[in-house]
């Protein structure tokens, strides 16, 4: 292992006693002063060299360091070569992958200094010494050294040599052979300072680990946290659909009329549901986006439409006549192409925040073109009460609330707006807030104008030709929730599995014209009924809906058949049931 024939010498310090030690760490430190590095990379190259100068003199009984100028690399680098001929290191591999630790601390100095420096090699054989080669890149900001230079600063340490009090005083004792009690107080000095470097570095070297594993507790908790969101998923969501769907039967009178204290009580319900159920697909998308598993579906649109569903979904929000919410016109704006579903969320929920804390004037959404007209720039502004300074970026923190005179007004979970910042940065943008006490908040949404070619999915003609309809479903609820909507339309007979193995059954005998399918069943589940019925060729054509709580995404589709279409339970309702069976069956009629 030696030194390339361009690195150029600097200066050479032997480690023949412990005061050495102290010697190499100090010039190692001063070197890398007056070749350019800032203060913290002076320490952590004083910091390694010196532990590897201690291991030479502790472990082979003295050595050398040299200090060179690696002027092949590109920047530049400050090379340090720690050689010895003591016994060598049987064990360096088991020292090296961190799993050796010897009283003293040899393999926590070996394995300290390499993760100190950019560079580290060894080479070490039992019975013929070893050899540390570390180097540290000089900072980019610094212009190459020449040569010329160079020799500058090792005629200055040459000096600086000669006068350093502690290389003095030990030529002093070779030559003139001092008392031996001046002798030993040297050496405890110099022991005693040497052990508590040891101690610094073992310190650093601990921390390091320390901050590793962190890392990793955190990685495996965060790993943890998306798993049981996502195993929830239809525990959660079951229940809430049940209880959506159930309300909307009521509020529909399809068994009948209600009186007017009913209705307000089922209304609450079904409030009280939708409420739980946002939080639970808040919680859901979150976790989707930092675990990377969120996926982006651009299509073309444009923002006038956007504007348009938005208004007409936020309006019921107006409780009061003293707040307007404005939409600004748009004139001859490009259409987009990103995410729309994302985008209206995001923008949904900085609406109806503005709305919640406004009591008076107006809420008003705009949108403009960057000046390369390359991102769109989305602005929600409103009169409210607005932000504190200091809580601009709290307010972006999961489950944070800050407390105003409103906020016992309101409810809240405090993660739409760490889901909407999640979002924006899954499209390629950002979201930040301005805002004032007293004088409204501003919100800006930046995100590109394109990310790429949007999907393209026809929609199937409508048809209304009678046909029978099969439900395979072990929810006994959902089962009744769909039956009160489709048993009551005279153009579909309606029949009913409680079970994938009675759903085949039925399917082969029955041949109903559509099949809408649960995935998650005991014994026999929708991904097994799917293929059966796909393999048999009195069921094959039979489209197929599957209605699921699990979520849907490219996972999921991945798993079903390309016929096969998708509907969540959540969306479920007398109007999407009946949009969904006429497409089904439109390729039968």
């Amino acid at each position: 292992m030696a030194m390339s024939s361009k690195s150029w010498p600097i200066v050479t310090v032997p480690i023949e006693n412990e005061s050495d030690v102290v010697a190499v760490r100090q010039r190692a430190h001063r070197v890398a002063e007056l070749l350019g590095f800032d203060r913290q990379d002076q320490t952590r190259i004083a910091t390694a060299v010196s532990e590897l100068a201690r291991n030479a003199f502790g472990y082979a009984g003295g050595g050398r360091a040299e200090f060179a100028l690696d002027a092949t690399a590109a920047p530049q680098r400050f090379v340090v070569r720690i050689c010895d001929e003591g016994p060598g290191i049987a064990n360096l591999q088991t020292i090296l992958d961190g799993q050796y630790r010897s009283t003293s601390g040899m393999g926590l100095g070996l394995v300290g200094a390499r993760r100190l420096m950019d560079t580290f090699s060894i080479d070490s054989k039992p019975g013929k010494g070893t050899k540390v080669e570390v180097g540290h890149k000089l900072p980019g900001r610094l212009d190459p050294w020449p040569r010329a230079k160079l020799t500058e600063i090792v005629s200055s340490l040459k000096k600086e040599t000669s006068s350093d009090p502690l290389t003095a005083l030990r030529e002093q004792n070779r030559e003139l052979m001092q008392s031996l009690d001046e002798i030993r107080r040297r050496e405890e000095e110099s022991q005693q300072l040497n052990q508590e470097l040891g101690d610094t570095n073992r310190g650093v070297v601990a921390l390091y680990a320390e901050l590793d594993g962190r890392a990793e507790q955190l990685r495996q908790a965060s790993e943890l946290k998306t798993r049981f969101l996502s195993n929830m998923s239809h525990e959660f969501r079951t229940p809430l659909n049940s209880v959506l769907a159930l309300s909307r039967l009521l509020l529909d009178r399809i068994d009948g009329e209600l009186t007017s204290e009913q209705e307000r009580q089922v209304g609450y319900i079904r409030r009280s549901a939708e409420s739980l159920l946002e939080l639970v697909n808040d919680m859901l998308d979150l976790a989707k986006v930092e675990a990377g598993k969120a996926e982006v579906k651009p299509v073309r649109f444009s923002v006038a439409s956007l504007f348009g569903a938005l208004r007409g979904a936020l309006r019921p929000l107006l409780t009061s006549t003293s707040v307007e919410l404005l939409f600004e016109p748009l004139q001859d704006f490009p259409p987009l192409c990103t995410d729309e579903s994302k985008v209206a969320q995001i923008l949904r929920n900085l609406i109806s925040n503005a709305l919640k804390f406004t009591e008076q004037g107006e809420v008003r959404v705009t949108a403009r073109l960057s000046g390369d007209e390359q991102r769109v720039i989305f602005a929600v502004r409103d009169t409210g009460i607005g932000i504190a300074p200091e809580d601009h970026e709290r307010i972006f923190e999961e489950f944070s609330q800050v407390q105003t005179r409103l906020q016992k007004k309101l409810k809240g979970t405090g993660l739409g707006l760490p889901l909407s910042r999640s979002l924006a940065r899954l499209l390629g943008g950002d979201l930040a807030v301005e805002s004032i006490p007293g004088q409204g908040s501003v919100f800006t949404l930046e995100i590109p104008a394109s990310i790429g070619e949007p999907d393209r999915e026809s929609l199937a003609p409508q048809s209304d030709t009678s046909k029978c309809v099969l439900l395979i479903d072990d929810d006994e609820t959902f089962r009744y929730v769909l039956r009160q909507i489709v048993g009551n339309e005279s153009r579909y007979e309606f029949i009913e599995a409680g079970g994938g193995e009675e759903g085949l059954k039925l399917a082969r005998e029955k041949r109903p014209d559509v099949i809408i399918l649960d995935l998650q069943m005991p014994t026999v589940d929708g991904f097994t009924v799917l293929q059966q019925l796909g393999a048999d060729e009195r069921t094959g054509a039979i489209p197929v809906v599957v209605s699921t709580s699990m979520t849907i995404d490219a996972t999921l589709r991945s798993r079903l058949p390309d016929r096969v279409r998708l509907i969540s339970k959540n969306a479920i309702s007398r109007e999407s049931v009946s949009l969904f069976l006429r497409d089904a069956v439109q390729s039968l009629t």
